[in-house]
């Protein structure tokens, strides 16, 4: 199964500067867990860097990505260019 997703960011930018791109990651991850039904996600590096191209406090609004679910139930995300 495969499917293209732009998962908005803009809730992160609510918590502290600090903390913003690692919220970010996980909020990419609890997304895709909960729409592809997914026990297990994993991100590529390019959403990391994508993520935190600007640094811990400018996160981009949204992203997308490509997720392919194996038949293991585990989700692999790569960023859409």
């Amino acid at each position: 199964m495969e499917r293209v997703y732009t998962i908005p960011l803009r809730n992160v930018k609510n918590v502290k500067r600090t903390i913003r791109a690692p919220r970010a990651i996980r909020e990419v991850q609890n997304f895709l867990t909960k729409h592809m039904k997914a026990e297990e996600v994993k991100l590529d590096e390019s959403i990391n860097h994508a993520i935190w191209e600007r640094g811990i406090q400018k996160i981009p609004s949204k992203i997308t990505v490509k997720a392919v679910k194996d038949d293991d139930g585990v989700v692999k995300a790569t960023l859409v260019e």
